[in-house]
């Protein structure tokens, strides 16, 4: 009898239980972030600093998708990504709304709070990334799930760059431009992502057509 660790289905199952338990520790983490970066935000009136609290909640709700879909076929995984872009979308739409109400209701950031959270946040998708690294070629739902991560490391140290301009110049604008730049990197990522889902969708759906058009190809009794 052949050793289960040499059959195919035995690998297979082996590398889905690797992602979820990677998945699963960078889903704690991003929950965790948000909470406190979400609270901060509120606390120092940070629309950079809230925006990315929204990312950490997108992406823990991307991973949680990534989580469930990790066993399951290249359309199951096409969908996922489509409701990630819109995650993605809408979240950006919703910091472009904050900024036109900072814009019209102007309060300077605290920019010691925004720096320190900032750098933790940094520091915690900097572990997230190394996590996911080896496995962003997998497929469609780990690209994405990459492709979060990278942004979240972009957007830090956006919150960063935001804290230093707050306290050099003394006003919102830093933490404005950078709550904007986070809302157009949540569009852009928005469009690639369902890009990539709408490819493997096209993909499969043609196996499908494929399969259907061999068996309609059988003569009827």
């Amino acid at each position: 009898m052949t050793d289960c660790c040499t059959d195919t289905a035995c690998e297979i199952n082996k590398f889905q239980a690797r992602q979820s338990k990677m998945l699963k520790v960078v889903l704690s983490i991003n929950l965790g972030m948000f909470l406190l970066e979400f609270v901060a935000g509120l606390m120092a009136a940070s629309t950079a600093l809230l925006a990315d609290s929204l990312d950490m909640l997108g992406d823990a709700l991307v991973y949680g998708f990534s989580l469930y879909v990790v066993s399951r076929n290249d359309m199951w995984k096409a969908v996922s990504a489509v409701i990630k872009s819109g995650i993605m979308a809408l979240f950006g739409l919703f910091v472009l709304g904050q900024a036109a109400y900072k814009f019209l209701t102007p309060i300077t950031p605290q920019f010691e709070t925004v720096g320190l959270i900032g750098l933790i946040a940094l520091t915690a998708n900097a572990v997230c990334l190394s996590l996911l690294w080896h496995h962003r070629a997998e497929d469609v739902n780990m690209r994405s799930v990459w492709l979060c991560s990278r942004n979240d490391i972009i957007a830090n140290t956006s919150v960063l760059l935001a804290a230093l301009g707050v306290w050099l110049t003394n006003s919102q604008w830093p933490d404005l431009l950078v709550g904007l730049g986070i809302a157009v990197l949540f569009l852009r990522s928005a469009f690639h992502v369902f890009q990539d889902a709408a490819a493997t969708y096209a993909a499969h759906n043609k196996s499908l057509n494929k399969i259907s058009g061999a068996l309609r190809s059988f003569p009827s009794s």
